[in-house]
C-alpha cells in the first residue's frame, strides 16, 4: 500500500514503513511542501502499526540539502529561524520516535541532508553515495545537529575536517570511518534495507527501548545511564515478548516475538 504526501510518499510492507523523500527533479532538497509532506507521512506511521520505520530518497540521491531556491523568501525571517521553524521539529520527530529507523541512503546526501541520513539507527548506503558538509561553500556552519552528532560518532577531528573542508566523504571512507553501518551495491541497497527491517520488525518490544537508551547516553553521564537502563530493564523485563525469549531460550529454539 502507498500513500502520497507533499514531496513524500509512504508504502507499507507489513510492520515496515518506507518513506521515501519525493522530489528527484531537486535531488529531493528539502522544500517547505517537502517538509509538511514528511511531518503528514510520520503521522502516519505513528498512528499505525509499524514496528520499522526506513527513510530514504527518490531518484538518484538521498537528499541534496535544503532548497536553496526558498531563501530568498526565508531572507527576513533568518536562517536560524527558518531551522527552528521548518527542519528542527522534523529532526526532533525522529530522534523520539518510538520504532527503530534504517536509513538507506541512496546517492547523495547533503548540508542538512546528511543530519536527516544520520537519524537512523542503521544506516545503509550505497556504493555510489557521499556524505557532504557543504556548508562552507555557501558561508554557512553546519546544521540539523551535524555539530553534536558527528564528533561522537567519528571524532572531533575528521567531523572538522568534514565542515571546515566541505570535502565529500565516501561511502566505503564513511564506513571505515564508523560513520555508518553498512555499504552495498546500488541495485541492492531497499533489498537489504527491507531485509534488516524485517528482522527489527520480527524483534522483541525492547528494541524502542534500546534506541532511546543509546539517544540518551550521547548526554547522560555512567551514573544516570545506569539509572536509565535500571528503568528500561524494569519495563523489558515485563514485557511478553521477555517471557517468550526466555521459554526460547530453555526449550532451545528460536523465540516468536510479538511486539508486546
Amino acid at each position: 500500500m502507498r500513500q502520497q504526501f507533499d514531496q513524500v510518499h509512504l508504502t507499507a510492507r507489513g510492520k515496515i514503513a518506507a518513506v521515501a523523500l519525493d522530489h528527484p527533479a531537486t535531488v529531493n532538497a528539502l522544500s517547505a511542501p517537502m517538509m509538511r509532506g514528511l511531518n503528514a507521512a510520520l503521522d502516519a506511521v505513528e498512528s499505525g502499526d509499524f514496528r520499522v520505520l526506513i527513510l530514504t530518497g527518490e531518484g538518484r540521491g538521498f537528499c541534496s540539502g535544503a532548497d536553496l531556491t526558498e531563501l530568498p523568501e526565508r531572507q527576513a525571517q533568518g536562517a536560524g529561524e527558518t531551522l527552528e521553524r521548518l527542519y528542527h521539529p522534523a529532526l526532533r520527530r525522529l530522534r523520539d520516535l518510538e520504532i527503530p529507523i534504517i536509513t538507506a541512503v541512496n546517492g547523495a546526501a547533503v548540508g542538512i541532508g546528511m543530519s536527516f541520513a544520520l537519524m537512523g539507527d542503521l544506516i545503509v548506503a550505497a556504493r555510489s553515495a557521499y556524505f557532504l558538509l557543504s556548508f562552507s561553500r555557501i558561508g554557512l556552519v553546519p546544521d540539523g545537529g551535524a555539530t553534536w552528532l558527528l564528533p561522537r560518532l567519528i571524532g572531533l577531528a575528521r567531523a572538522r575536517e568534514l565542515a571546515m573542508l566541505a570535502e565529500k566523504l565516501p561511502a566505503d571512507q564513511a564506513l571505515a570511518w564508523g560513520l555508518i553501518n553498512r555499504v552495498v551495491d546500488d541495485a541492492r541497497l531497499m533489498e537489504e534495507c527491507f531485509a534488516l527491517a524485517q528482522r527489527l520488525a520480527d524483534g522483541p518490544a525492547a528494541l524502542p527501548l534500546t534506541r532511546k537508551l543509546f539517544w540518551d547516553s550521547l548526554h547522560n553521564s555512567y551514573e544516570d545511564q545506569l539509572a536509565q537502563e535500571r528503568a528500561a530493564q524494569g519495563r523489558a523485563g515485563e514485557t511478553e515478548d521477555f517471557w517468550e525469549g526466555l521459554a526460547a531460550f530453555q526449550q532451545k529454539r528460536l523465540p516468536r516475538f510479538n511486539g508486546k
